[in-house]
């Protein structure tokens, strides 16, 4: 007989800041190595291998071979959906330097949540494909009663529209390759920053995937998640969604 959850147990590992840190620069959905988490996290080799050591413990955390090296990753978006919806419920920490700030800022502008498009971005980017017939659901993507904050929506009001097959190939995604997979291709987030729906699921992975391999997004060197929108992504925005950058 199994009694009820510890949850005290998994929250503890929540309450080491350095822990965190590691998680965090996890939260992109990278596989980082060791030596790696450590420079991110700011934290020694001793260090970040005994955090590791009780992230995997708990299963929050996976690690993979490659030859000799070994690396780590979050063991899958549910871990993810707990960072951010934490990260909801969260107090701001006092920003004490306009490099701090600026990282702030630019996590709410643009950044991936596990492996897709989120913030401002993701969402302007998701409210763009309902306007052009990609998707079908409704217009207005604020959280609906019900939704939980920061987390994926397990029911949700949308499907692939009927423009869906010209407007995803315009951006360069197709969309039998990306169905043919296993992952479920429809899936959508509440963003914690925003408070409104944003894609994820296989199509949203393949959509973050395409704005990185174009050169549409880079990834921020000060805030590991956080993107910034080039010049080229913004045209390809306004060329391909009719959204103003």
């Amino acid at each position: 007989m199994q009694g009820d959850a510890d949850i005290a147990r998994t929250a503890a590992l929540f309450a080491d800041p350095a822990r965190v840190r590691v998680l965090l620069a996890l939260a992109d959905g990278r596989a980082l190595a060791a030596s790696v988490l450590a420079a991110e996290a700011r934290l020694s080799a001793q260090g970040v291998s005994a955090h590791l050591a009780k992230l995997r413990t708990a299963g929050l955390v996976v690690a993979e071979k490659s030859g000799r090296h070994r690396f780590y990753r979050l063991a899958g978006p549910d871990t993810a959906e707990l960072l951010e919806t934490l990260a909801r419920y969260s107090p701001s920490r006092p920003v004490t330097s306009l490099r701090e700030g600026t990282r702030a800022e630019a996590l709410r502008t643009a950044r991936t949540c596990y492996d897709h498009l989120a913030g401002r971005l993701g969402v302007a980017v998701t409210a763009a494909l309902l306007a052009r017939g990609a998707l079908s659901g409704p217009a207005d993507t604020r959280r609906r009663p019900g939704d939980r904050i920061s987390a994926p929506l397990h029911e949700h009001p949308y499907a692939l529209g009927p423009a869906a097959t010209p407007v995803f190939g315009s951006l360069g995604v197709d969309l039998d390759v990306v169905a043919a997979g296993r992952r479920p291709l429809l899936r959508f987030c509440l963003d914690w920053s925003e408070q409104r729906h944003h894609l994820a699921g296989a199509l949203g992975a393949a959509v973050a995937t395409r704005f990185l391999d174009a050169g549409w997004v880079t990834r921020r060197t000060h805030a590991h998640r956080a993107l910034r929108l080039t010049a080229e992504g913004a045209q390809a925005l306004e060329t391909h969604l009719g959204l103003a950058a």
